[in-house]
This record gives structure tokens, C-alpha cells and sequence, in this order.
């Protein structure tokens, strides 16, 4: 059985940092900044959908997005693959609820995981949601770093700060992607960065801002995630 560790080298990355919180690359090498540049937006296809990662095909490398329910990760998707309906985006909270796989032609894949946090469905499917991501995420062999969608316009709820607060226990990689910056007034920009990383017990560096709305840091995450998943 080969590590995380070992996935992340053989993939070209540095194994995990300390709680496993993984850094956004102020400057890529320029070989992957051109390799992973002109395959931006990400030629993404969706594969299946699943209840359990037993039953999710294999990967060489894989990533994920989770966060609370209606914080954008299928609108994420969407955008990162410059597609409207390749993830099935809904108004209603809790809409996914199934492991949806996604696959790069190069065979990396990309995840997107149930929300959490949403109140309007019984105890007990919640708690089997609950289980499905815990399971995949400590499971999940090809899973190389995992990237935690918290909304911008609100900042990290409670919920938020249990996920990070677990997958730094669990030593999972991870790094913090905040949702809507167009939600976010010019003006209160900066104060909101640095209340959102405090939140996270993060510095304002290690965050990455996006809007898939307007597509403002949509490559440079498409670039980080192609280099993550190009071997």
C-alpha cells in the first residue's frame, strides 16, 4: 500500500506539512506554471457518483472540495472547467449528497464531497453523510490534499472550524479556499482576510480567494490543481 506521502512525491510535491496544512505557491516552477497554465480551464468529466469511496475507482491523484451545504462547490467545478451544468448546482442546501467523481484526461481526478451542516434532513442521514465524508477523507488512497470551501461573505462558521480542527487531528492535507469574494465589499476586503485566516487559525497568505460568479482567482486555482494532479 503506498502513502499519501509517497502519492504526493510520486506526483512531484512535498509531503505533508506541520497539521498537514498545505501552502498556496506564491511563484510555481516555470515548468509546471506552463504545463499547468495550458491546461486551464480543467478538461473535467464526470465519472459516477457513489454512497461509499469502496465503490469510487481507483486514481493515480486525487483532490477534494468540502464545505458546509450552498458554500459553491459545485459552482467551483463548473468554473474551474469553464462548463454551466458538468456539477449540478442547486439553491437548496444539501442537494449533493453523494461522492461525485470527476476525472482530468491525464487520469487525476477531482471530488466533490456532500455539504455539512445542513439542519433540514433526518438525524440519522445526516450522521450516514457524516460518516461517508469522515470514511473517504481517512480512507480515500489517492487522495493527495483535500480543499476546504468556506464562505467568504460570512467567514468560517462553527462547522468550519470543526472540519479544519479535524482534519488537522486526522493529518489530513489540506488548505482553505474562501468562497464569493464578490459578496465581500472592496472597502472591507482586507479587514475581512485577515478576520477569515484568524478564524482558521490561519495566516492571510495561506488562503486562497475565489468567485466562481466572476472567475476571480478561478485559473490560479485551476493552475494549482492541474500541478497537483499531473504527474
Amino acid at each position: 500500500m503506498v502513502g499519501r506521502s509517497a502519492r504526493l512525491r510520486r506526483c512531484g510535491h512535498h509531503a505533508r506539512r506541520p497539521f498537514a496544512q498545505h501552502p498556496w505557491p506564491r511563484r510555481l516552477p516555470l515548468s509546471h506554471a506552463r504545463r499547468s497554465l495550458a491546461s486551464v480551464p480543467l478538461q473535467l468529466k464526470f465519472v459516477t457518483s457513489a454512497k461509499r469511496h469502496t465503490d469510487l475507482p481507483d486514481s493515480p491523484c486525487e483532490i477534494a472540495l468540502v464545505g458546509r451545504s450552498n458554500v459553491g462547490k459545485s459552482s467551483l467545478i463548473n468554473a474551474l472547467a469553464n462548463r454551466r451544468q458538468l456539477a449540478k448546482v442547486s439553491n437548496t442546501p444539501g442537494r449533493t449528497q453523494l461522492l461525485n467523481l470527476f476525472t482530468l484526461p491525464a487520469g487525476g481526478t477531482v471530488m466533490d464531497l456532500p455539504g455539512y451542516g445542513y439542519a433540514k434532513v433526518p438525524g440519522r442521514e445526516k450522521a450516514g453523510w457524516q460518516r461517508m465524508i469522515e470514511d473517504y477523507l481517512i480512507e480515500r488512497e489517492p487522495l493527495v490534499l483535500v480543499f476546504v470551501l468556506v464562505d467568504g461573505e460570512i467567514g468560517p462558521t462553527k462547522l468550519d472550524v470543526q472540519m479544519l480542527d479535524w482534519l488537522r487531528q486526522s493529518d489530513v492535507p489540506h488548505t482553505v479556499v474562501a468562497t464569493k469574494l464578490d459578496k465581500v465589499k472592496p472597502s472591507k476586503l482586507a479587514t475581512r482576510k485577515k478576520e477569515l485566516a484568524k478564524g482558521c487559525g490561519l495566516d492571510t497568505g495561506d488562503i486562497m480567494w475565489v468567485s466562481a460568479s466572476k472567475g476571480t482567482g478561478v485559473e490560479a486555482l485551476a493552475a494549482h490543481v492541474n500541478m497537483l494532479l499531473t504527474p
